[in-house]
């Protein structure tokens, strides 16, 4: 009796409790996938699910549909094409491209010869290219104001974003990169097509020290003390404030559980930020590698916000892979990445009609001014040196803003030729996409035209490599818009041979 007293009550194993064994995890997991094809099911079978891009004839992309069941489906001949194909600076002729399921079974010579069982889209001697890619998106903050993120409801806010979303796959843009924001709802539901968007990179909340670019708490909030509630900010899952390695290392590790795809932290000061001027250094050498090695046990990166060279220098030795802006670096700075490899996520920003606005004479719009003096001195070092530079427009806060998306793009031709622009917004942004590793949530190919890479496509009317502004004016000149192997728009019509 007392050997049986002693006994636990449960055998768990090694794990300490059945609920961390291995058979239990398995059996979660596929729950919570039934879960979601159930839920999707009970969408359309009510006949609630949104009827995408119904204005311009193309049909809903049927939700949580496998590239299983969309093999099923006739491939797509995109004929009588001019292809950019994201490596070359010229535009192909003579090529077909077939799409089966959700990606390119082949690039091929048009022989005119029939088609049998396929959908034919004619492209009428058009441009076909890869999606574009945004690499620094911010896509729950960006049509709504920074008075209205303070205030509204969450739900409100997954609603706005939502339809950010959708305008943002009207205007080409397959894939962004979310630099911080509470994602990963919205990357769900347009993964199971409840709404079209593009794919989404998240990184969640972006991780920040007290008094840092991510710190937004009023005055009387400090001192903080344990069991004071969180900030808005936090509440909301735009940012975490976190000091300290073992602070870091939990945030960072709360940001993966949640499904970051690469983490975020705040290594200098910022425009937008109340209380960092742009010259301060944010965290340590020590701290940024606590968050390194949480990203790195998963397989992935940090990314860092900073705009001057001892914050770029810190993060840099820290172990941080990218550097989000950089328009105050030096000679120096540009020669420590190219040395390291490091990417640089750089944007257009110009003291011009797509500045944020920022009342004259205030901090935030001194700032900005500093800041965008130095963004012709940071892409002429990226050129010097060759640097891996990544394009993204880090649009906040103004819905009339986030609709430039594509003008954004057309305003690098201030520092590159059209095609190097496509190539930066294509390729290259893909592959700083794919240095999230196993965390990449959407495994294969993608910004090139190439047997097996991810069909994300669009036919262009006439040549963005002779008239790059045709991507400003999305709704007159895109006209074709594919993610997944899935038409969103279509005003040339699919024909069947």
């Amino acid at each position: 009796m007392e050997m049986q007293a002693s006994q636990p009550r449960h055998r768990a194993g090694a794990w300490g409790c059945i609920c961390h064994s291995p058979a239990f995890l398995r059996l979660n997991a596929r729950l919570n996938e039934a879960h979601d094809a159930s839920f999707c099911d009970q969408l359309r079978d009510a006949d609630i699910l949104p009827r995408v891009a119904a204005a311009s004839g193309s049909a809903a992309p049927q939700p949580g549909a496998s590239a299983t069941s969309q093999a099923q489906q006739p491939p797509v001949a995109f004929t009588n094409i001019r292809l950019f194909d994201g490596h070359s600076k010229t535009l192909r002729s003579g090529l077909r491209v077939i799409v089966t399921g959700n990606r390119i079974s082949a690039v091929e010579p048009d022989d005119g010869q029939k088609l049998d069982g396929m959908q034919v889209m004619d492209g009428s001697g058009h441009t076909l290219m890869p999606g574009l890619i945004d690499a620094h998106a911010h896509i729950m903050m960006a049509s709504l104001s920074m008075a209205q993120l303070m205030v509204a409801d969450i739900g409100f806010i997954h609603l706005a974003a939502a339809g950010e979303a959708e305008r943002m796959l009207m205007r080409g843009f397959t894939s962004i990169r979310d630099m911080a924001g509470p994602a990963f709802s919205l990357k769900k539901a347009i993964d199971l097509g409840m709404v079209a968007g593009p794919r989404i990179w998240p990184s969640g909340a972006m991780i920040s020290q007290t008094s840092g670019h991510g710190d937004f708490r009023m005055p009387y909030e400090i001192p903080s003390h344990p069991g004071q509630p969180v900030s808005r900010g936090e509440a909301l899952g735009a940012g975490a404030i976190a000091d300290g390695t073992a602070e870091i290392l939990k945030r960072a590790r709360e940001q993966l559980m949640l499904g970051a795809s690469q983490l975020k932290l705040a290594a200098g000061g910022g425009v937008a930020s109340n209380y960092d001027p742009l010259d301060v250094s944010q965290y340590t050498e020590a701290e940024f590698r606590a968050a390194v090695d949480a990203a790195e046990n998963w397989g992935t990166y940090v990314a860092v916000h900073a705009y001057m060279p001892r914050a770029i220098a810190t993060a840099v030795r820290g172990g941080v892979r990218c550097i989000e802006h950089g328009q105050l670096m030096d000679e120096n700075t540009a020669k420590l990445l190219a040395d390291e490899g490091i990417w640089i996520s750089l944007q257009p920003f110009l003291d011009d009609e797509d500045a944020i606005f920022f009342p004259a004479g205030s901090p935030s719009r001194l700032k900005q001014i500093e800041m965008s003096n130095g963004t012709d001195t940071a892409y002429a070092l990226a050129k010097k040196y060759g640097l891996k530079t990544a394009w993204g427009t880090d649009t906040l806060f103004d819905a009339k803003l986030a609709t430039r998306q594509g003008a954004q793009l057309a305003k690098m031709t201030r520092w590159y030729e059209p095609a190097d622009v496509l190539t930066m917004a294509t390729r290259i942004n893909a592959e700083l996409l794919a240095l999230a590793g196993p965390r990449n949530p959407y495994p294969g190919k993608l910004g090139v035209i190439e047997a097996g890479a991810l069909a994300d496509l669009l036919v262009v009317r006439g040549d963005p490599l002779a008239n790059i502004q045709l991507l400003a004016d999305p709704g007159s000149h895109l006209a074709v818009i594919m993610k997944d192997g899935r038409i969103y728009k279509d005003t040339l019509g699919v024909g069947f041979n």
